[in-house]
């Protein structure tokens, strides 16, 4: 049975543990805040929900950090007193897990916590293929959705990479219905759209735990579709230990591989430029 711990039962930390019990994929959640208190009554009402939305996930909450060491896959939120784990307080957290001897994988679900992810890589040696960062692909989702408003359709097959705050979307090889993006959007559009990015960034507790969720998952049962996230490249793109969002192919409690998707001349200059 797979157990989620999630470090932080703050806003972010708790939309994480509704989205994952709500879509039943796992089996236990684990809250972990030094608020033990709080973070229990989170818990019990995420628990006493089931009956109305139709699960029975278990979710407990626990005090000690070294409570998240024996899980399936960690995810790094936000604490009750002191919000997103970061800066010096996130080092000392994760120092402590990397002695526990945690070996699962971790997912940064923060947008503050590019740094701590990358100083994790460089510093505690951890794998590159256990890190991942979730708080940028709720960012794609919300592009896919606007692409999709803009051509009346659901959704839009768009990829959005970059390392954050600086990000690119790869209009030139987006498609909908069979065709390219550029052929059906005049140029000034898909402009806009691109400048309402940076608006949109970070985005709310509730879009990030939609995206964090799917994350953990797909680490954990694989998915058919890539998920978008921070990973850290090792080299490509002349960037060595930079945590970058692309494409990712996840499953076996791993990132398997990464796509860097067909850019314009234009859009790949933007890209290795914001790394």
């Amino acid at each position: 049975m797979s157990t989620i711990a999630i470090v932080g039962a703050g806003p972010l930390g708790t939309a994480t543990a509704q989205r994952l019990a709500e879509r039943a994929r796992v089996g236990a959640i684990r809250l972990v805040d030094a608020a033990a208190n709080v973070a229990a009554g989170k818990a019990l009402d995420l628990l006493q929900s089931g009956p109305v939305e139709r699960f029975d996930t278990a979710l407990t909450a626990e005090a000690d950090i070294l409570a998240a060491a024996g899980a399936t896959v960690i995810v790094i939120a936000d604490a009750i007193e002191g919000g997103e784990w970061d800066g010096d307080r996130g080092r000392a957290m994760l120092e402590q897990l990397a002695r526990a001897g945690s070996s699962a994988p971790i997912v940064f679900a923060g947008p503050n916590q590019t740094t701590l992810m990358e100083w994790t890589r460089r510093e505690l040696k951890l794998p590159a293929h256990r890190l991942v960062g979730s708080a940028p692909a709720a960012l794609a989702s919300a592009v896919r959705a606007l692409a999709g408003l803009e051509m009346n359709l659901a959704s839009v097959d768009v990829a959005v990479i970059g390392r954050p705050p600086s990000f690119v979307i790869g209009w030139s090889a987006a498609t909908a219905m069979g065709s390219l993006v550029t052929d059906r959007v005049p140029a000034h559009r898909l402009l806009a759209l691109s400048g309402a990015l940076r608006k949109l960034w970070p985005s709310g507790p509730q879009a990030i735990g939609v995206a964090t969720a799917r994350i953990v998952e797909a680490l954990i049962h694989g998915s058919r579709q890539p998920q978008h996230g921070l990973t850290i490249l090792d080299g490509e793109l002349g960037a060595r230990g930079t945590a970058v969002m692309l494409p990712l192919e996840l499953g076996r409690l791993r990132v398997l591989s990464h796509v860097v998707p067909s850019l314009s001349a234009q859009e790949r200059t933007e890209f290795v430029n914001g790394l």
